[in-house]
């Protein structure tokens, strides 16, 4: 009787114990996956696992950025300038103005997936590689930091279905712009499927039909967002 006693004593423990790490594992606030020893979880390839909460701007400000996505963040970000020892004092008349600092620039481009693709397709229509290499053009303009891509759906058919054909409306875009010179590295892709539709439901009335196709066309899209300096 007394060990059944101490066994469930010690179980209740463990569990308490158990549940302590898990409630202290989720309260850090990362965009990546943190385990219970308070470290960020990685494949068997070494890759961090990344939260849906993630984007290249978060990572930026995230503790971890640097050692999981440190090809995707602005150069400053991960390697920090050392600051110069000061000069000897120079008199106001003689004393350079500060040149400004070179900052980041964000130019975003949103284009209409009915221009890129068919209806219900992810293959680049002649006119959709036309606009995408404006785009390239735009990025090999800057010192390029990364450029992002996010397709949508609009929300005719189911809403797995609907995500697959954002997310492959991204991919698409992405190795286009990849044969026209940009990194890899440099293109992240996401697909928000039918979530951010730009119609209301009002404007599009009705079952599906041509009629209500077409004025669905603005949640068929692709917003590309190019950020960089200026070179």
């Amino acid at each position: 009787m007394k060990n059944t006693v101490k066994h469930s004593i010690l179980a209740v423990l463990a569990t308490i114990g158990l549940c302590a790490s898990l409630a202290q594992a989720q309260t850090v606030n990362s965009v990546y996956v943190i385990d219970g020893r308070g470290q960020v979880a990685t494949s068997g390839t070494g890759l961090c696992w990344r939260t849906s909460f993630w984007t290249p701007a978060a990572a930026a400000t995230d503790p971890n950025g640097c050692k999981c996505d440190k090809d995707l963040l602005p150069k400053d970000v991960c390697e920090p300038k050392v600051a110069a020892a000061p000069a000897a004092p120079m008199s106001p008349a003689a004393a350079p103005a500060p040149a400004p600092a070179a900052r980041p620039m964000g130019a975003k481009v949103t284009l209409a997936a009915d221009a890129l693709f068919d209806f219900n397709k992810a293959t680049l229509r002649p006119e959709g590689r036309a606009k995408l290499d404006d785009v390239a053009a735009k990025s090999n303009s800057l010192v390029l930091e990364v450029v992002i891509a996010v397709g949508h759906a609009d929300r005719i058919g189911g809403t797995a279905y609907n995500q697959k054909l954002s997310e492959k409306r991204a991919a698409s875009v992405k190795d286009y712009l990849v044969s026209k010179g940009i990194p890899a590295n440099r293109v992240y892709t996401e697909g928000k499927g039918e979530k951010q539709p730009v119609t209301k439901m009002s404007d599009c009335k009705g079952p599906k039909s041509a009629k209500v196709i077409a004025c669905l066309q603005p949640d068929r899209r692709v917003d590309i967002e190019i950020i960089g300096t200026s070179k």
